[in-house]
Order: C-alpha cells, then structure tokens, then sequence
C-alpha cells in the first residue's frame, strides 16, 4: 500500500523504512538498502510503475528532452536508484540509450528480469495516452554499484539523469555528495530531471524519505549542503554548477505524492 502524504505528517506514521534506518550508521546505509532487496522488502518503495511526470515530460516537450542530439547521436541517460528498472525500460522506449544503477545485486536481478519481459511486449502504462511516435527503440543496461564511486557507472558521461526517490532515500548529511557526483556524471548542459519528492513532509521529520523542500535549489542553484532547515546565518554558499531550467508542478504523478510534487530540469554548467 502507497504512503500518503497525511500519514507520514504523524509520527504514528512512520514508515518501515525510518524504523528500519533509525538505529544503523549513515556508513552502513547501503548494506542497510542491499539488506532491503534481499530480503524481499523492496515494496516499501516500489511503484508499480514508470513515472507518469516522466512519461508526460518526454512526450509533450520532445524540444527539452529529445533523444536524439543535434549530431544524429542517440543520448545516454542514467537512472541512479533505479529499483526494478520501469523508468530505465520507459526511457529505453522512448527512444534513449540507458543506465540504470543500483547498489543491490538483487535489485539488478529483479530489474533485468523486468527488462526482458517489457521490452518484448511493453506495457501501456510505458506511454501516454496520445503518443504515437515509432522512434527507434534505445538500449538498456544494468550496473550494480555504489553511486558515490567513480567507477560507478563505468566512466560514462550522460546527457540525461533522473532522479525520483534517490535524493530523499540518502541521510541529509550525503546531499552535498550527490549534488557534486551528479555534476560530474553529467556532460556539459547535460540535463538533470527531478521529480521532488517529498515536498509535503514536516522538515522536522526524519527518513527515508526525508523531507526536500528548498532542498534541491539548495543544492544544484546556489551550491549549498542541503541542509536548510533551519536557517543558518552562517551557512556558505556560492553558485551552483546547475540552472534550472524549468520547474512545474506536474498533471500527473503517483499518489504518493499527487498534488505536491513539482518536476524541476537543471542544466549542468
């Protein structure tokens, strides 16, 4: 069952995730979500599905997010906490060449599994509802690895990364950490599509997820640590290695988040 925004606003409402986490070291949060996979409780977070912001972004606005560059190549995008692998297949089909990146070798056994199977005979929850664009289908891929490390992703540069749940899912203190590494994965005016979540949540709440808002331009337009709440005097912060370029609060979204996620596009320097 989804999490409604109303219920994590209690502290009665505390999720598995925040029991689950309370009690371990930021260190060991990555054994802590491997732990989750193997397991068998990567429900706490699973959708179901591809993003409908995403679906709806890619096909309304092909002028922002084409995936075929200027030069006829096709664009690579990166999908870092990528779950079972519907927005890496999503992406795929319309059109981009995709990473998907998780740290759990489960987790890239259950998105490979979903891979073969969508992209056979792919499911109508991939498009919306007037698409009708027969581009070329692009490739999908699967790496487990710490997003933190260099070699995570294979040396690859992207000219597009998504991110969902991945942000929210890191303890505040890993913020700035997955600002800087995004910058560096992503070429020149490589693009970074957000969609925040969660806004709604209490600041003073703890996570997964933890509570974003003002989190994002923090971090990516002013170049801070994420930490804004409360505000400190005190804090340094100088420009961003992002733009934004766009930021909406999107006709589609999951229930989880209906009605207070905003979608956010930010170009790399």
């Amino acid at each position: 069952m989804a999490t409604t925004p109303e219920r994590l606003q209690t502290p009665e409402g505390q999720s598995r995730l925040i029991r689950h986490f309370e009690k371990s070291s930021i260190e060991s949060h990555s054994d802590e979500w491997t732990n989750l996979w193997d397991t068998g409780n990567s429900d706490m977070w699973d959708r179901g599905m591809p993003s409908p912001a995403l679906i709806d972004l890619l096909e309304q606005r092909e002028d922002i997010l084409s995936p075929i560059a200027a030069d006829g190549r096709r664009r690579k995008a990166l999908v870092p906490g990528c779950g079972k692998g519907y927005d890496v297949v999503m992406l795929a089909l319309h059109g981009f060449d995709v990473v998907g990146l998780e740290v759990s070798q489960r987790g890239i056994s259950v998105a490979e599994e979903y891979a073969c199977r969508e992209l056979q005979m792919p499911q109508a929850y991939n498009f919306g509802a007037a698409w009708a664009n027969a581009s070329e289908r692009g490739s999908v891929s699967f790496v487990q690895g710490d997003f933190f490390q260099a070699d995570s992703a294979n040396g690859e540069k992207f000219d597009l990364i998504y991110d969902y749940t991945f942000l929210c899912a890191l303890h505040p203190t890993m913020r700035a950490q997955w600002a800087s590494r995004m910058a560096d994965l992503l070429i020149p005016g490589g693009l970074l599509v957000c969609l925040e979540f969660p806004l709604f949540k209490d600041p003073g709440f703890p996570g997964p997820p933890w509570p974003l808002q003002g989190v994002y331009w923090n971090l990516l337009s002013e170049g801070g640590d994420g930490i804004v709440h409360p505000p400190r005097p005190n804090q340094q912060v100088g420009p961003g290695s992002f733009e934004r370029k766009w930021y909406i609060k999107p006709g589609r979204s999951y229930e989880s988040g209906k009605g207070t996620d905003m979608l956010s596009i930010y170009a790399r320097k």
